[in-house]
């Protein structure tokens, strides 16, 4: 029997992604089968319990690669040397704005968060991944205020938890309100920085 290619393997693997991620938005997480997944992308069951094994592990997978697309985002920021505080954050609500269209990855955090609150399973998923995002914005902080864009004595860790929640926070104005733009968020980040 041949080989199966590496790039085979992984054209499958976001096929079922890609499959889960239609379902999800179409009829919400806790509705979605993984028959549904199986149906949406065309292949056998066989074919899509080879990659995955649940439904959790699939949120997981989708939550994994928007958690990679943030922290790149965030890790070439900090990355740049020239990139001030305000930046940064532009640079993440510019994800956020990327990924909360009608299938963009935010409708589908938000449903992960709903089932967080009833699925321990979907707990530890979205722990692992916003704590992974929370230290993120934790750097952010003890970078700004190194470079002396926040005051001396900040604490890192309950600015980057602040700065975390104010990215989340314009994500689920724009979801759930389509408002405020970016520019004016930003204004008010600014004026909350004194900046």
């Amino acid at each position: 029997m041949p080989r199966v290619s590496e790039a085979h393997l992984a054209a499958r693997r976001q096929q079922i992604l890609d499959a889960a991620r239609i379902c999800f938005i179409r009829n919400g997480f806790h509705v979605t089968s993984m028959q549904d997944v199986i149906a949406e992308a065309g292949l056998s069951v066989g074919a899509v319990y080879r990659y995955f094994k649940s439904k959790n592990e699939i949120i997981e997978a989708i939550a994994e690669v928007y958690s990679l697309q943030i922290g790149g985002v965030l890790e070439r920021a900090l990355g740049d040397p020239d990139r001030g505080l305000v930046e940064v954050m532009a640079a993440a609500l510019h994800v956020i704005d990327d990924n909360v269209g009608p299938d963009g990855a935010l409708r589908i955090a938000v449903q992960v968060w709903a089932e967080a609150v009833r699925d321990e399973r979907a707990a530890a998923i979205v722990e692992r991944l916003y704590r992974r995002f929370r230290d993120t914005f934790v750097q952010v902080a003890r970078r700004a205020i190194d470079n002396g864009e926040l005051p001396a004595d900040g604490q890192p860790a309950a600015i980057g938890a602040a700065l975390f929640s104010l990215v989340v926070g314009y994500g689920l104005q724009r979801l759930l309100i389509g408002t405020p733009n970016r520019t004016h968020y930003l204004a008010g980040v600014r004026a909350l920085l004194g900046r």
